[in-house]
């Protein structure tokens, strides 16, 4: 019975060890098991404002099982409940074959509390009748909504259109009335639709084909006949039927075609249109993927090969701060533009608000980087013009190939983002714009490897750990330091490698979580021995996404705080913008976790999207730290203001910048004057194996 779920389990009890071996019992069967636990009435009537999937009563403070059933019942809330007994109470609890006097969808009552394994099933078996009441609810309420806007849309639409029941007309809208000249509703109600029907073949062969509708078969659900209408006169026309709901009841539909071939042109002129967005005219995502699986089913039959360039803009944040909407749309458009008009052998998409793909056919690799060099060139140097002001752009592209034996679109589209974010990690990446994702160098026999050269890391301690200062303006001291993660390889080079070396793979092997812990635990361990001559010394963790959705995260941060002398920001925590972006409602809780058990909490990469400040105006994160994309370039007056602009508006929501990649003494003279409060890069000082603090 493994269900790939979580039960939140409420327990009211005044044995925690019993509710604690329930849960170990019910970790067989869920994935995760969140453990409520109370044995007075105050706190239920608390933790009643809380979801919870299944309640276990045993003995309470001040209630007993009846007591429970009427809060629960007074709160309105559907939750199954299951009543333990103890030896002494089952004679009057149970008829006479010794089986609980109730057992429903929605309670059991009662259970002897020394069955463990009856207890256990009982549970999973009234967590499964709940999750189905929740998805019935939920698909009713899918139903009416898909109903209301179904009648809404067939009301206001020019196709002829009326519901049927039993071959009777019961609806219809103005364009089917004036079809068959009926003056009103009230005169098409009642009337049987074979009235509608002229010619006794066509009669008999339309009862036919409703009483096959009618059993269920929808291998024809088009009829062509000619049509009568109330004053006699006929037409051809081609009717089909579909089964519907008008008022929750099921009804059939019946739409006629008056001009089948002008329909027909219409509906693919529709179809069309849905392809194109709206802001470039050229193919959205959908134009794309309709077009990607045609080449990928190609490819897989041999009948040619193709690549999948997947171009993404660089600077979005920078032009969103410096010319808002406007300057993102004209932006978008113009790089559109001349992705047309450059790739004219190929297929050009708008994938995303910021983003292209681009399908090529029978194209090398030596051809597709040349491609790719194109592109970058281009667009660097184009000079985009909003309102009277002139901005730019860059790419980072990431290029896939298809072939015969070639992944599923899906997984193309994420190597090709994968690429993308090889760029991104890169510190410096020598003007490259394109990487292409070659699969022989993630062939299984390195990536295992370098999995088990991870795990090993983490069993034996075999990472290393380096530490940067970051220059504090406000409080003029350099005892905050960020925590940098490598991995040492035992090859002949002494080869050591950067997170951007293996994330990828311990991602695959579900290590990221692992890595996280294991760079805690020894930053924290460093930065106490620190603490003991320099007690104001503190740590800048960056974590991946798989701490960020750890619900156990505030807990295990709150215990290394303690070990490190319990003070208050003692450890910030830091996630990248677009894993927050990915997980939004899931980080404000972790975030508010966090806080609450005395942590620090900071952005990485923040500003590199266009809803950067509404980020963290809803996480509300303590400091956040800028890309580098915000520091290159920043003696450009342009440059300067943007990034002035971007520190302000974060300042306002009451949040420090912290500025790094300060890498020569001009960056440095500027960083002063931008409003930041945090300071970091090589110019100041380089990561070192050890925390050195600067007096």
């Amino acid at each position: 019975m493994r269900t790939q779920s979580i039960l939140n389990l409420l327990v009211i009890d005044d044995d925690q060890l019993y509710a604690e071996r329930l849960v170990h019992l019910l970790g067989c069967y869920y994935d995760s098991v969140n453990l409520g636990f109370l044995d007075d009435k105050e706190e239920l009537l608390k933790l009643l404002r809380q979801p919870w999937d299944v309640l276990v009563f045993g003995n309470a403070y001040d209630m007993n099982f009846t007591d429970v059933v009427g809060i629960v019942q007074e709160q309105n809330i559907d939750l199954p409940m299951i009543c333990l007994l103890n030896e002494e109470m089952v004679a009057t609890a149970h008829n006479n074959e010794g089986l609980p006097n109730i057992i429903s969808g929605t309670m059991v009552k009662a259970l002897k509390v020394d069955e463990e394994m009856a207890v256990v099933m009982s549970i999973c078996l009234q967590h499964d009748n709940l999750r189905s009441r929740r998805e019935l609810k939920t698909l009713r309420h899918v139903l009416s909504e898909a109903e209301q806007r179904a009648n809404v849309l067939i009301k206001n639409s020019k196709s002829a259109v009326a519901y049927i029941d039993q071959g009777i007309h019961i609806f219809a809208n103005d364009p089917y009335l004036q079809l068959f000249g009926f003056a009103s509703m009230s005169d098409a109600i009642g009337v049987p639709i074979i009235d509608l029907i002229a010619g006794g073949d066509n009669v008999k062969g339309f009862k036919q084909f409703l009483r096959q509708f009618a059993k269920g078969n929808r291998q024809e659900v088009e009829f062509k006949f000619e049509s009568l209408r109330t004053d006699g006169s006929t037409f051809e026309a081609k009717l089909q039927l579909a089964a519907a709901t008008l008022e929750g009841e099921p009804v059939t539909q019946v739409i006629i075609q008056q001009n089948n071939s002008n329909s027909t042109e219409v509906a693919k002129r529709l179809a069309a249109a849905e392809c194109k967005d709206s802001l470039t005219g050229i193919n959205n995502r959908r134009g794309f993927e309709e077009k990607m699986a045609v080449i990928y089913q190609q490819a897989r039959q041999g009948e040619l090969t193709a690549g999948l360039l997947y171009v993404q803009l660089d600077n979005i944040g920078k032009i969103r701060s410096s010319l808002g909407l406007q300057g993102l749309d004209a932006t978008v458009k113009q790089v559109a533009y001349a992705l047309d008009e450059l790739v004219v052998d190929g297929h050009v998409s708008r994938f995303s608000d910021t983003a292209f793909t681009i399908l090529v056919e029978d194209k090398t690799t030596a051809e597709l980087k040349t491609l790719a060099e194109q592109i970058g060139s281009r667009i660097n140097g184009m000079l985009i013009e909003v309102d009277k002001r002139t901005t730019s752009t860059t790419v980072s592209i990431g290029i896939v190939k298809i072939e015969k034996n070639t992944a599923e679109p899906s997984v193309l589209l994420e190597r090709a983002m994968d690429a993308i974010n090889q760029i991104m990690m890169e510190t410096a990446n020598n003007g490259a714009t394109y990487h292409l994702y070659d699969p022989s160098e993630h062939a299984n026999s390195d990536d295992h490897a370098l999995a088990e050269s991870l795990i090993e890391a983490i069993t034996n301690n075999r990472f290393e750990l380096t530490f940067q200062p970051i220059y504090d303006i406000n409080n003029d001291r350099s005892d905050f330091f960020e925590v940098y993660l490598r991995l040492p390889l035992s090859d002949a080079e002494n080869t050591v490698l950067t997170p951007d070396q293996f994330m990828a793979v311990a991602k695959k092997h579900k290590l990221l979580e692992k890595m996280d812990r294991w760079v805690l635990i020894n930053a924290c361990r460093k930065v106490n021995d620190v603490r003991k001559t320099h007690p104001e010394a503190k740590l800048l963790v960056q974590l991946t996404s798989a701490s960020l959705i750890d619900k156990k995260l505030s807990s295990v941060a709150s215990q290394l705080i303690k070990a490190v002398g319990g003070a208050a920001g003692v450890l910030t925590l830091q996630f990248n913008e677009k894993d927050i972006a990915d997980h939004l409602t899931v980080a404000k809780t972790q975030f508010a976790a966090l806080s609450q058990a005395g942590c620090q909490m900071g952005i990485n990469n923040f500003g590199s999207s266009a809803k950067s400040i509404e980020i963290a105006s809803f996480v509300q994160p303590d400091m956040v730290r800028l890309p580098r994309s915000y520091v290159e370039d920043i003696d450009s007056a342009e440059n300067l203001e943007t990034v002035k602009s971007l520190i302000i508006r974060t300042n306002e929501v009451n949040v420090d910048v912290l500025m790094p990649y300060i890498e020569d003494a001009a960056t440095m003279s500027v960083a002063w004057s931008v409003g930041a409060r945090y300071l970091q890069g090589y110019y100041l000082e380089e990561p070192r194996k050890i925390m050195k603090v600067a007096t």
